[in-house]
């Protein structure tokens, strides 16, 4: 029997293997073999499959192929009858494959001498003879040539990609029935939609008899996207890569190993089951400039068969993959892929903006509402002025369907857009992420109607600390340059109070008409024509010493509109 250099005889005797290497080899290439604690450790050496035609048994390789450069690869059955199961899987291209095998001659032996003819020549005397054919393959599909019975002989497997540079998989084993590494599908391998909202859906499906029976480490991951479905993990890892991993060739012997893609911009399969989200690709030598992010998400939920993917876009649809993966081999196996459209967004209620009157308007978390304004007359502009109450809130404004404004406001803002005849404006106020939104917005087409008084950009209270007493405290604002009616008040707090319980009442929507009169400090007009002088102060009195209050500040416009400023919490002094 004849063992073949850069071939792998499956169970191939070492002593003859050895023997034929000696004429080439100063030291002998150990080669391996299906001794299973010599195999395990020859596989460990990265260095032993360098630039290798070598299917070892037992063992998955990943490799590459150039655009339209063929590639084979050997590996030798010694005896007849024996099981045989080979496994190609594609990545991010169709393939081409062929398997064929061909008898090894009887004699390894030149003239009758004894000794061993010379490598190549014995090479050469085999894979020139045209070989049997078993079994080819065209595609992108995880496809396997499966035999109980194989005849002896040196089978090759021939790969192609016409379509562009790729990588792929390959497993072969003489042991199919006790190595079993990829997971088994259940005899429903279906991924089924169970639940179906405008942000969610939600996956089931049967677990894998692997886990269920045979109880070896099974984990789920499931891959999301808008564009199709993935027959392969391999596929999906691919898509992945941020860089373009054909690039550069590889060095033969030197940066490259078909166990080792990280030299090659080939993702790693180790992290299989611990990154949630989008995955990152291997980083080589060189700088490459990064691709935009792929709207791919992996997740690997451990052994669970339900699962709810959420943060959905409405009315959107998405592809689902499953993939089973033995936590011991990192071999996975494609369930049946579904697809599925989320339910469209929850038609609105437009409101109806009425020309120069105040709307008030409350949106859940996250949550968007639409409003309509159509003035009656012919107008030159339209006047919006918003007023948020809490948190930013984002303001888009449409006249017919085009995009005129889209803005986040905080506190109150003012947007005077170019008017035109019979016009129709939509707006689209969208609320914070944080929580509920509360807001007054008002539309007009006449000019000089304003209900909101001016704010200044500063909206802070400043107490001095230097003109603090034990009955009073000193306090400055901002006002502008148009003259407004301000109003102060105080309340006592506890001295616990905090930042917390005072973000709680930041609603500046809420008018002095809410506050009871014996919080009243006081209220004046005020305004200055030089913006850099328009600073007012004012002495609280009539305190307790040693106690904490909060401080308002209202200013109310021409139309009886307030504004709160942010409140301040002040505390008097214990002793004088």
């Amino acid at each position: 029997m004849l063992c073949i250099t850069r071939m792998l005889l499956l169970r191939c005797p070492l002593p003859l293997l050895l023997l034929l290497l000696l004429p080439l080899h100063s030291r002998p290439q150990k080669l391996p073999t299906r001794d299973e604690e010599l195999f395990q450790m020859q596989i460990r050496d990265k260095a032993f499959f360098h630039d290798s035609s070598v299917i070892p048994d037992g063992a998955e390789i990943s490799s590459y192929l150039f655009r339209d450069t063929p590639k084979r690869y050997f590996f030798v059955v010694e005896e007849d009858n024996t099981p045989l199961a080979v496994t190609v899987t594609p990545c991010d291209a169709p393939l081409e494959w062929k398997l064929s095998v061909q008898e090894l001659p009887e004699e390894a032996s030149g003239e009758g001498s004894g000794d061993p003819e010379p490598l190549e020549q014995q090479k050469q005397q085999i894979t020139n003879e045209e070989g049997t054919e078993l079994f080819s393959y065209k595609g992108n599909d995880v496809e396997y040539f499966v035999s109980s019975s194989s005849p002896s002989g040196l089978y090759q497997l021939d790969l192609l990609s016409t379509e562009k540079d790729t990588h792929f998989k390959v497993y072969a084993t003489t042991t199919p029935e006790s190595d079993q590494p990829y997971p088994e599908l259940p005899y429903d391998p279906r991924i089924d939609v169970t639940s179906l909202g405008r942000t969610t859906v939600t996956l089931a499906w049967k677990p894998s008899p692997t886990a269920s029976l045979l109880r070896q480490p099974i984990q789920y991951c499931i891959v999301i996207n808008k564009e199709h479905n993935f027959k392969s993990l391999c596929a999906v890892e691919a898509k992945l890569s941020s860089d373009d991993a054909f690039m550069m060739a590889p060095k033969p012997g030197l940066d490259f190993s078909p166990f080792d893609f990280a030299h090659f911009g080939f993702p790693a399969d180790n992290n299989s089951g611990k990154e949630r989200g989008f995955l990152k690709s291997s980083k080589f030598g060189r700088q490459t400039s990064p691709k935009p992010r792929v709207d791919l998400h992996r997740v690997c939920i451990g052994n669970k068969n339900i699962f709810t993917v959420s943060d959905l876009k409405p009315d959107t649809q998405y592809y689902f993959d499953m993939f089973a993966v033995n936590t011991n081999t990192n071999m996975s196996t494609a369930y049946v892929g579904t697809f599925a459209r989320t339910k469209e967004e929850a038609k609105q209620k437009t409101v109806e903006l009425k020309d120069g009157k105040v709307t008030d308007v409350f949106i859940k978390r996250k949550g968007a509402k639409f409003l309509r304004f159509a003035p009656v007359s012919s107008h030159q502009k339209v006047t919006f002025s918003v007023h948020s109450c809490l948190d930013a809130v984002q303001i888009q404004v449409r006249r017919d369907g085009k995009l005129l404004l889209s803005q986040s406001v905080e506190g109150v803002r003012q947007f005077q857009l170019r008017g035109k005849a019979k016009a129709k404006y939509l707006i689209r106020l969208k609320g914070s992420k944080k929580g509920a939104s509360m807001l007054k917005i008002l539309a007009t087409s006449r000019p000089n109607k304003q209900s909101f008084p001016s704010l200044p950009e500063d909206t802070r209270i400043k107490a001095f600390d230097k003109l603090r007493t034990c009955s009073s405290v000193t306090v400055a604002w901002l006002g502008t340059q148009e003259r407004n009616k301000f109003c102060i008040y105080k309340r006592e707090v506890d001295d616990n109070y905090n930042e917390e319980q005072k973000k709680r009442e930041q609603n500046q929507c809420l008018g002095p008409d809410t506050r009871k009169k014996s919080e009243k400090v006081l209220c004046k007009y005020f305004h200055s024509q030089n913006i850099q002088k328009a600073v007012t102060t004012e002495t609280i009195r009539g305190l307790q010493p040693g106690k904490s209050y909060l401080l308002d500040v209202y200013v109310i416009g021409h139309g009886g509109h307030s504004v709160k400023y942010q409140s301040k919490l002040v505390k008097t002094r214990k002793f004088c």
